[in-house]
Order: structure tokens, then C-alpha cells, then sequence
């Protein structure tokens, strides 16, 4: 059958119609993640070795903690980069998967239960869509840090076992209860589960937040049993062949104080997933 003229011509304001709707609502739901990129590079820290008070080197591990804290050992940092200032959002994340895995459900919450790869593909996506808007450079990327790069940033240019002190109680706490730790951490002193947002407690002093405990994060290393062999110029570890594991820091709202100092790191598997573990990025060249 045909179509009189000002039929077709209503036909086709109707598809012009539909198409601007479909448009519309394509932009309504793309503006959240937008905006979500947008504060996600905002929030990025700049970090330069060797300028201001950014150190050239630090002494990384620890020599009176665990075998796998050993020995300590001279890095340089060499590389500028930007820290993530809080660990990645479950909005964020959301926004950039389509998927939100967490157990402790909120939008500011830290995302959980992803594995290392899903971290990493987490990393290149964000990476596309940042270039894609122009919120980052043509030669940079997202990626998780590097060990060395997350003990220096942990801590911030001190030498002491936490980024505020030696000490995590006070003389009159009684275990698991750490008063100077809990006003920077969540642990087994403070927290009764992964429910705060990010950002809930007081930075370190260049900034990052929840650097000690709330949850461990991803770093970019393969596992290594103790230093004996470690880069001298901040560079990952790359992961064994078989049976791979990685490298997670920071002591979680699981793990009691002990845990939650700048030195300590722990082994996990690379698919192995837990709502105590999460990550937070970096940008460099």
C-alpha cells in the first residue's frame, strides 16, 4: 500500500522524533559515567621523585618485619605519575564494566570482589574512554602501581612503620583497638564490615586516602617470597608462569593493626577474588 505525502512525511518526523529521543537518552545515560571520568582525573595526585617534597629515593620494606618485608632496600624513582587519590569507586566502576561485583553495596563504597585481571581490563577501558574524551593524553595511560610505587606513595616521604608514626595505639588501648591508627584506617579495631565510602578518614600526607587498611589493593607485581632480587628503580615484577600470584598491600578492615603498616604485603592469587581486596590506579606515560 502507498503512502499519501503527508503520511510519509509524518512516518518520518516520527523516526526523526525517535531518533532524537534515543539520542537524548543515550546522553542522559552516558552523563553519569562522564561525570564520573571527569572527577576520577580530578582526583588523580600528581607525584614527581625528586622535586619539592617528593623524594628521589626511599627505603622500601622493612627490616624488622616479616621474611617477605626483606631486606629493605634503596629505590629510585625515576618516572613522574599521578596517584589515584582514593580506591576505585563502585560507581566508577559500574560506569566503565557495566557490572558492579561488590558485596558491601554503595556508590562511593570501594568496588570488591574482583580479580586481578578484571582489574587491569578495569585499567584499559578506563584508559580508552578518558583518551576517547580527552581527559588524558594521547601517550598516557591507566594501569594499577607498581609495588615500589605504592610503598612509596603509602609512605608519603616518612620512614616510620605507619605514614604517621611508629606507634598505632595509644598506652591505655586494649587490642584490637589502635586510637592513632583508626583515625587513618579501617581494621579489626574499627570497622564492622566494608560499608564506609572511600575517603571516610583522614589522608596521608600527600593526600591518599585509605592507603593503610579499609582494603588491600592490587599491585601491578608478580609475588616474590622477599626482596633479594627486587628492582632497585621501582619497576613490577613480572608474574611466574605457573601457577601465578600477585602482590596486594595496605591490611584491610579484616586484618588487625599489625598489618596495616607501610611494609606489609601479602600474596594472592591472580583469579582469586575477596570483598576485603580492591585497587585504586595510577596515570603515567
Amino acid at each position: 500500500m502507498k503512502l499519501g505525502r503527508t503520511t510519509a512525511f509524518l512516518c518520518v518526523l516520527a523516526v526523526l522524533a525517535g531518533s532524537i529521543v534515543e539520542s537524548r537518552n543515550t546522553c542522559a545515560e552516558d552523563k553519569p559515567t562522564a561525570d564520573l571520568l571527569k572527577t576520577f582525573v580530578d582526583e588523580l595526585v600528581p607525584i614527581v621523585p625528586g622535586e619539592d617534597k617528593f623524594p628521589a629515593t626511599f627505603l622500601m620494606g622493612d627490616e624488622a618485619g616479616e621474611a617477605s618485608e626483606k631486606p629493605q632496600h634503596s629505590v629510585k624513582l625515576s618516572s613522574s605519575f599521578a596517584m589515584a587519590r582514593y580506591e576505585v569507586p563502585q560507581n566508577l566502576y559500574q560506569g566503565v564494566m557495566g557490572t558492579n561485583p561488590s558485596r558491601w553495596k554503595g556508590p562511593r563504597n570501594s568496588v570488591e570482589m574482583m580479580s586481578w585481571d578484571d582489574a587491569n581490563e578495569f585499567c584499559q577501558k578506563i584508559t580508552q574512554q578518558l583518551k576517547s574524551r580527552k581527559l588524558i593524553g594521547e601517550d598516557e595511560i591507566i594501569r594499577l602501581p607498581t609495588e615500589a610505587e605504592w610503598e612509596y606513595c603509602c609512605r608519603a616521604g616518612t620512614k616510620t612503620r605507619y605514614s604517621f608514626g611508629d606507634k598505632a595505639q595509644q598506652e591505655a588501648d586494649v587490642s584490637p583497638k589502635a586510637s592513632l591508627l583508626s583515625e587513618f584506617a579501617w581494621h579489626t579495631g574499627n570497622a564492622a564490615g566494608n560499608d564506609p565510602p572511600v575517603g571516610a578518614l583522614k589522608p596521608n600526607p600527600w593526600g591518599l586516602y585509605d592507603m593503610h587498611g579499609y582494603l588491600w589493593e592490587f599491585t601491578a607485581d608478580g609475588w616474590s617470597k622477599d626482596y633479594q632480587q627486587a628492582p632497585a628503580d621501582g619497576s613490577a615484577v613480572k608474574l611466574a608462569e605457573q601457577n601465578p600470584s600477585v602482590v596486594i598491600r595496605s591490611g584491610s578492615w579484616k586484618d588487625r593493626f599489625e598489618r596495616l603498616t607501610s611494609s606489609t604485603r601479602k600474596k594472592l592469587g591472580r583469579t582469586d577474588k575477596d570483598d576485603a581486596v580492591g585497587f585504586r590506579c595510577v596515570k603515567s606515560k
